[in-house]
């Protein structure tokens, strides 16, 4: 069963953990200096909340986790059909895990993860692919479908139909 992530950049790490434990009466199930996680039951969610990963703070993605390669495969192949660039991450460490992940931003420029994750990382790992895909975001271009592998290839580009 997929579980909804949300990612949150904060200001201050200490008081939004705090903040968060109230709110969901539970302490994170990952604390580190830079970063916690919360793997929620009811609701289903997996809510984390970073420093530094740039953006200021807010809300700095959304996402679905997949519990298996399967359900990966499956959500993968729905955001192959939305017509929008793609970003694949295989074996890549984020987030103190060890995940493959696909990256999209829907029409409005919401950044959107779909992930597996198979392992712990002892380092946060990978914090600048948030950045290149919000690059899309501010793109919000409607190029034609066969330009996603295009598009997703010139993430650093200006605007995602930039030739």
């Amino acid at each position: 069963m997929k579980r909804f992530h949300v990612n949150v950049t904060v200001d201050d790490l200490a008081q939004s953990v705090r903040f968060y434990s109230t709110l969901f009466a539970v302490e994170p199930t990952v604390l580190k200096p830079d970063y916690a996680k919360w793997m929620l039951e009811d609701p289903r969610v997996n809510f984390s909340i970073s420093t530094g990963t740039g953006g200021g703070a807010g809300i700095s993605h959304l996402g679905i986790q997949a519990e298996d390669e399967s359900e990966l495969a499956e959500v993968f192949d729905r955001l192959a059909r939305a017509e929008r660039p793609i970003l694949e991450e295989k074996a890549t460490t984020c987030c103190y895990a060890q995940s493959d992940k696909q990256w999209v931003t829907d029409p409005q420029g919401v950044v959107w993860e779909t992930f597996f994750t198979y392992g712990a990382s002892t380092v946060y790992g990978n914090k600048g692919v948030t950045a290149r895909v919000a690059e899309m975001s501010t793109a919000n271009c409607s190029c034609a479908p066969a330009d996603i592998e295009q598009r997703a290839s010139k993430v650093e580009a200006s605007a995602c139909c930039a030739e």
